[in-house]
């Protein structure tokens, strides 16, 4: 149900680089089961930056009147490790920005159309780190913290307009964002 829910019109992705160049641009997607098709684009753009986010999915959902995002997949995160102590003020913003005002900019902006089309469903991919913290990730923490609480919030905001908001914390995957990290110490939260 929920592969059919994810794909039944438009999706919206946010994707780092190097993913984004093992995914195509076009996104076609047929079930047998009934028969049920859907299509999507990957568009590519700094989810913490307001204006990228502005000009590209903006200029998106005012090109595609006739389609509806119905369900948005916020993904976003980078990691940039070190203790506080000696933590730079650049390594706390970066993070922040992708993942917290990331997810900001662009449930703000999709959110619109949601509520005017009294349908949606926002799915926000966390991390143990927000519900536990991890030394050296105050800055991730952080973050996903943020989000975990906004989702939250958000839920109790739209709820009524048919608008489902939830965050999913998968646990640990190994993935290049978590190269570096003690898999033990992960497996422990």
């Amino acid at each position: 149900r929920l592969y059919e829910l994810i794909w039944k019109r438009t999706m919206a992705c946010q994707m780092a680089d190097a993913e984004l160049e093992k995914t195509t641009a076009k996104i076609e997607i047929s079930t047998n089961k009934e028969e049920l098709t859907a299509n999507g684009e990957v568009l590519k753009f700094d989810v913490g930056n307001k204006e990228e986010v502005t000009q590209v999915l903006g200029g998106w959902i005012a090109e595609h009147t006739e389609n509806r995002i119905e369900v948005l997949v916020n993904n976003a995160g980078i990691k940039e490790d070190v203790l506080l102590m000696w933590m730079k003020d650049e390594q706390w913003s970066n993070v922040i920005n992708t993942s917290l005002n990331g997810f900001f900019n662009v449930t703000k902006l999709v959110l619109q159309d949601m509520l005017m089309q009294k349908y949606g469903r926002i799915i926000n991919i966390v991390s143990l780190s927000g519900l536990k913290g991890l030394p050296g990730q105050t800055n991730y923490s952080a973050a996903k913290g943020g989000v975990i609480a906004a989702t939250k919030a958000l839920a109790q905001e739209v709820g009524r307009r048919n608008i489902t908001v939830n965050a999913i914390a998968p646990g640990f995957i190994k993935t290049d964002m978590t190269e570096g990290l003690d898999e033990k110490q992960l497996r422990s939260l």
